[in-house]
């Protein structure tokens, strides 16, 4: 049950992200140009899914440094998975998608990725389970 509710917490991330990802397109990009817009994106997109973690981290009983460690590995495994499946079905090249892991032009990419993977952790310190 603890997996299938992570699961579903990934997925509200993964609609957070892709929110934010239009707010970047719409917003940021016209602003504030390439580097600052994808630079802030990740920002806000790494607040977000803390925020995720700390409000779901009863639910998703984040009680141990086990269980905490296996929700942000799964996190970011379907988050992978996503990202490289989605690029494989957009027709992408693996150059181009590992573009993304390169910090090249503000993208903080491989940062939010340890964001999602310590996400749990952090959660858990922030917020302890209620005894």
């Amino acid at each position: 049950m603890i997996v299938l509710k992570s699961i579903l917490a990934w997925c509200f991330i993964l609609v957070l992200a892709m929110l934010n990802g239009l707010f970047r397109e719409a917003v940021l990009l016209p602003a504030a140009g390439k580097t600052t817009a994808f630079f802030l994106s990740g920002v806000l997109l790494s607040a977000l899914i803390l925020l995720v973690a700390v409000a779901l981290a009863r639910r998703l009983a984040f009680d141990s440094p086990a269980r905490c460690f296996s929700a942000g590995f799964l996190w970011l495994i379907l988050t992978l998975l996503f990202e490289f499946g989605f690029g494989l079905i957009q027709g992408q090249s693996w150059t181009k998608m590992l573009e993304n892991y390169t910090f090249q032009e503000g993208n903080i990419w491989p940062i939010v990725l340890l964001v999602i993977l310590f996400a749990p952790s952090i959660a858990a310190r922030l917020r302890p389970p209620a005894n």
